[in-house]
């Protein structure tokens, strides 16, 4: 489904661009901080660390910024710093100038989110929860042809290649520059105080829906992370398998997240979606555990069921997470609370793969049932914090 022409077009767009850039780099990153830079393995790991740090803690300061000034404007900026550097890292000859080049990019890739989410809310208009759904479809297919694209760089494995994609990672940020000055420019909204600063940091339920769903958002790495290794390591099944999960996965989204978002309006319903979510990632994970053991066409056939499972709870969590991201800020501080959303996204996928790796593939079955349990819980407790939230705000419109 194409958007009708338009802010929302470009916009998405404009993401597309960017995602597709972002995933082929970040898929080869450490293998040109490791080749074609000379660093030992324990300092590309600590570089990518600090860089991931320094872009959490861009995002509230930014968004404030970006709620004050204008989103649309600050957005450009930070557009124009991440090209610049990411050409810099083609002149990256030691660790200090990787790390500086890693973290400036990912402050302002961060910084970029958090006034990007003003945007979204107000060119969604009514349509917020289907617009993110649009959005979240395309940033997949982006993501599916970047990985392509590291693919054939990182069997190249040559210096060339690696330039190469940092060159062209640079040329999306411009691209998606350009499509951006199409848009129309957003006035700031009033806001309600001038010591705002800190609103959403203060904000104690919208705190306890970005801690739940941050937890769920761990969900984002089981079948890019856990079930490759999984297949691997504790099955019988043809390692080809991991692709079919990633193609099933993929497909799903790309087909059925706009759809699954319909009717998903209110933060009401957007807890109970959440809730089912949850649910949906205990029954797949359980799933994907039992293939342990068995033949490979069996361990094959089960896990492309649990894996659909799984995907059918991202779904349901996608749609009612975008809803409350969204519904529980108030108007003239989305960027604020986008970015304190970021921080939330940013530190679950610091701590998944650690995460997961320790329960689900050292523990084995035991520990897929109880990582199961802890997205059960998350979902299970999201309609309380949202009950809480609508004490202090209105959230069935």
């Amino acid at each position: 489904m194409l958007l009708e022409s338009g802010p929302q077009r470009r916009l998405a767009l404009a993401g597309f661009i960017n995602q597709l850039g972002t995933a082929a780099f970040l898929a080869t990153a450490p293998l040109y901080a490791l080749r074609v830079v000379g660093l030992p393995i324990e300092q590309v790991g600590l570089g990518l660390g600090v860089a991931g740090v320094v872009g959490l803690l861009a995002g509230p300061p930014v968004g404030h910024l970006a709620d004050r000034r204008g989103p649309h404007g600050v957005f450009l900026v930070t557009l124009l710093i991440q090209t610049v550097s990411m050409l810099s890292l083609l002149f990256a000859h030691s660790f200090v100038v990787f790390m500086v080049s890693m973290a400036v990019t990912d402050l302002a890739g961060a910084s970029g989110g958090a006034a990007r989410g003003p945007m979204i809310r107000r060119f969604g208009g009514d349509e917020v929860p289907k617009f993110r759904s649009y959005l979240r479809s395309t940033a997949f297919l982006a993501s599916t042809f970047g990985a392509l694209a590291a693919g054939v760089v990182i069997q190249l494995d040559s210096g060339s290649a690696y330039r190469a994609l940092i060159l062209a990672n640079a040329l999306t940020f411009a691209g998606c520059a350009a499509v951006m000055l199409r848009l129309p420019r957003l006035e700031p909204l009033p806001a309600s105080t001038e010591s705002n600063r800190w609103l959403a940091l203060r904000d104690k339920p919208y705190m306890a829906f970005v801690v739940l769903d941050g937890i769920l958002w761990i969900q984002g790495e089981v079948v890019t992370y856990a079930v490759p290794l999984w297949v691997v390591l504790h099955t019988h099944a043809p390692r080809w398998f991991t692709g079919i999960a990633l193609a099933v996965n993929t497909v799903m989204v790309v087909i059925l997240q706009i759809r699954t978002s319909r009717g998903i309006k209110g933060g009401q319903v957007a807890g109970r979606a959440t809730r089912r979510a949850g649910l949906a990632f205990l029954v797949g994970m359980a799933v994907i555990a039992m293939a342990s053991g068995l033949p490979g066409w069996a361990a094959t056939a089960i896990m492309t069921a649990g894996v659909a499972i799984h995907t059918v709870g991202s779904l349901w969590h996608a749609a009612g997470s975008m809803e409350l991201r969204f519904r529980l800020a108030p108007a003239h501080a989305q960027g604020q609370y986008s970015g304190v959303f970021g921080i939330g996204m940013g530190l679950c996928y610091t701590i998944a793969p650690g995460l997961l790796g320790l329960l689900c593939l050292s523990w084995g079955v035991p520990g897929w049932l109880v990582m199961g349990g802890v997205f059960v819980a998350a979902g299970l407790a999201m309609p309380f914090v949202v009950r809480w939230a609508g004490q202090s705000r209105e959230l069935s419109a």
